[in-house]
């Protein structure tokens, strides 16, 4: 696998861990069904999905070659993007409207 194939692997990695805790009721995936799921375990979730993100970026770094050292500024990078990516889910699971079960019972 080349290296922008790599990139791109860990960019949809990235975009799949940090929407799946809003998407689903069960803890990290294949746990025991919680509805509704709390936010904090939710943002537990999501600081998790992170850490399995870099981590595979340095797992992939490391086969290219030599690892390079990062400071503060690459892990608060990454978290934004992460929390960037994480928006849509979150725009999904708490931000829009739904409808009042008495009314969509009625339209049927």
């Amino acid at each position: 696998m080349n290296a922008g194939a790599q990139v791109w692997l860990v960019l949809l990695m990235g975009l799949l861990l940090a929407n799946l805790p809003f998407v689903n009721e069960r803890l990290f995936v294949v746990g025991p069904r919680r509805s509704p799921k709390h936010l904090a375990w939710r943002l537990l979730e999501l600081l998790l999905g992170c850490g399995l993100c870099i981590g595979l970026g340095f797992l992939l770094e490391g086969r290219i070659g030599q690892r390079h050292p990062q400071g503060w500024a690459f892990y608060a990078a990454m978290a934004s993007l992460f929390l960037t990516f994480a928006f849509p889910g979150f725009v999904w699971r708490y931000l829009r409207r739904q409808r009042p079960a008495t009314r969509a019972a009625d339209e049927r």
